[in-house]
């Protein structure tokens, strides 16, 4: 669906105010977060193992119950005793790590006959070659060469007292780094890995994304896949970050309305941020009745809420027309373009443009959330 011959609609009249898209430059600092201040989150319950930590461990590491408890008891035990060690030790401390089956603290050092009184008690001593700050300058050399995009990572291993070097598909590229950052060949092991780290991310509506590391704009809604946003947020073929993924769709002017693929361990989730420390659960898409309360998220200026003015609606942007859409009383500024509009948990459109800002007042208008999953084929995921 592409233009107003693919709709039956009434237009409704766009006043004198200039409208604008609400696409937010590139965001610096402070500007990537919505200007309301969010409540200090929750502190953590005050108890020995955190809620769920057992049940987890038993879960991802097959660990029963019992043995998880006993174990977490020991490392907190060692992490005392490893922070004595790395002050008694000094710039000879390479590190430090436990083997909780044994019950044994290793230690790294490079003078080996300072672990001695009290603190020798349950700790196996290991001579090395390379102190843990050592290690890390070597490391930093590594970092200041510059890494190749072939080369996914590196650490300091303790337990070999070397770096590791990993590298995506053969170590030539990390031998390569290696050799230009003049590191001596028996301090590094190099390795490979099955493929390039990504960040992983919660695809949640009116969160922040970045497009082509120029623009800031927000999440719509989630969708199977990934997530429905502003088309002139970016053409087909656009790359995003936070989270990683590209434009599969994207029609403007005419319309407003794009959607993108995310990458593999991004998780789409049928949830919008209210800005207050919480979400708000996405259960439909049924559509409100012209004067009923609305509500938008975005990455500018978080959760706003006003009413639905008219729907159908013809708004003509300096880019060119675009029809079909929500006008509401809510109010938006750039980089909030995108972001999701919800009445109650049911999702009603993405943010597209309008006049006035949060802080005057103002009007926007929104793309139809269910146009933009009809035009693609797209299953919206609900909470």
């Amino acid at each position: 669906m592409t233009t107003s011959t693919a709709r039956t609609r009434r237009a409704t009249a766009v006043g004198a105010t200039a409208l604008a898209l609400l696409l937010g430059p590139l965001a610096v600092g402070g500007d990537a977060a919505p200007r309301p201040a969010a409540p200090h989150a929750a502190a953590a319950p005050a108890a020995d193992v955190p809620a769920g930590m057992l049940d987890a461990l038993e879960r991802d590491l097959g660990v029963p119950r019992t043995e998880a408890a006993q174990r977490l008891v020991f490392q907190a035990d060692a992490a005392t005793r490893v922070r004595t060690l790395t002050q008694a030790l000094g710039a000879t401390y390479a590190g430090a790590w436990v083997d909780p089956a044994a019950g044994t603290v290793h230690v790294a050092t490079t003078t080996p006959s300072r672990v001695r009184g009290p603190m020798a008690a349950g700790v196996t001593t290991v001579a090395v070659e390379r102190s843990l700050a050592e290690l890390e300058s070597l490391g930093a050399a590594l970092d200041a060469a510059g890494l190749p995009a072939d080369v996914a990572t590196w650490y300091v291993d303790v337990p070999t007292n070397k770096l590791v070097v990993e590298a995506v598909g053969g170590t030539t590229a990390a031998a390569d780094l290696v050799a230009a950052a003049g590191l001596p060949a028996d301090a590094v092991t190099l390795t490979t890995a099955p493929e390039a780290p990504r960040t992983l991310i919660d695809v949640i509506g009116g969160n922040a994304y970045y497009i082509n590391a120029r623009s800031r704009c927000s999440v719509g809604f989630a969708v199977t896949g990934g997530f429905v946003t502003a088309g002139h947020c970016g053409a087909t073929g656009a790359t995003t970050t936070s989270p990683s993924g590209t434009f599969r769709g994207s029609s403007f002017p005419g319309n407003d309305y794009a959607w993108v693929q995310v990458a593999a361990g991004n998780t789409p989730r049928g949830l919008v941020n209210n800005w207050s420390g919480g979400t708000v659960r996405v259960t439909g898409s049924q559509r409100a009745a012209v004067g009923a309360y609305v509500c938008r998220s975005g990455s500018t200026t978080g959760w706003r809420c006003g009413t639905v003015q008219a729907y159908n609606a013809t708004v003509r942007y300096a880019q060119g027309t675009v029809t079909g859409l929500i006008r509401t009383s809510v109010c938006a500024e750039p980089g909030d373009s995108g972001g999701s509009l919800v009445a109650g948990t049911q999702a009603q459109g993405v943010t597209s443009g309008g006049s006035g800002s949060c802080r005057t007042g103002g009007t926007t208008y929104f793309q139809p959330v269910d146009e933009i999953l009809q035009a693609y084929g797209l299953r919206l995921v609900t909470g």
